[in-house]
């Protein structure tokens, strides 16, 4: 694939999110921008706010997760993956995600543990005391594809929620998110 231009400064594009590892969007979902207002709980609760989705998520299911990666690419000095958080409890899927991270605004160690893909990246930059800001960039409302379908063991066409994220690490734009819930 050729590589991937992102541009972390002020809002990660959904589009070059999704194209790191589809063709088109509609193989995740058909996505509907929407404000904080539009969103029924739970999902407003899960992704309008400013903080780790690990945390987030572990709280609402209350279970520790476990991060699974699907898919990976190194484009220049930006790592992606493509990744599903399920829980400990029951190894059920709370989170689908597309990240991709500038590995030089990491430090060397706290990248070779994300490369390990054993622990999920909000976890990781916790444990190291990673000074991070989340920025939430956008809110959607998702029709399921057929790859959400899939991994959340829904419908195609069942509505769920995501958004779009930049997070600072140690004051610098370094990992653009897209955090898809169940």
């Amino acid at each position: 694939m050729p590589e991937k231009s992102l541009n972390l400064e002020s809002e990660i594009d959904l589009d070059t999110l999704v194209s790191l590892f589809f063709a088109d969007a509609s193989s995740i979902g058909q996505f509907k921008q929407v404000a904080a207002d539009d969103l029924q709980q739970p999902y407003q609760g899960l992704l309008n706010h400013e903080s780790h989705m690990t945390v987030t998520v572990e709280r609402h299911h209350q279970s520790p997760v476990d991060v699974q990666v699907l898919d990976t690419r190194q484009d220049g000095s930006f790592y992606s993956r493509k990744i599903l958080l399920n829980r400990q409890s029951d190894d059920g899927v709370v989170q689908f995600g597309i990240v991709s991270m500038d590995t030089n605004a990491l430090q060397p160690n706290i990248f070779a543990e994300i490369e390990q893909q054993k622990t999920p990246l909000g976890r990781i930059l916790i444990n190291h005391g990673v000074l991070r800001d989340v920025h939430l960039n956008n809110l959607y409302q998702i029709s399921a594809g057929p790859e959400l379908a899939k991994h959340f063991g829904i419908a195609e066409g069942e509505v769920v929620a995501g958004r779009t994220a930049i997070i600072d690490c140690d004051g610098k734009p370094a990992i653009g998110l897209l955090e898809i819930v169940i």
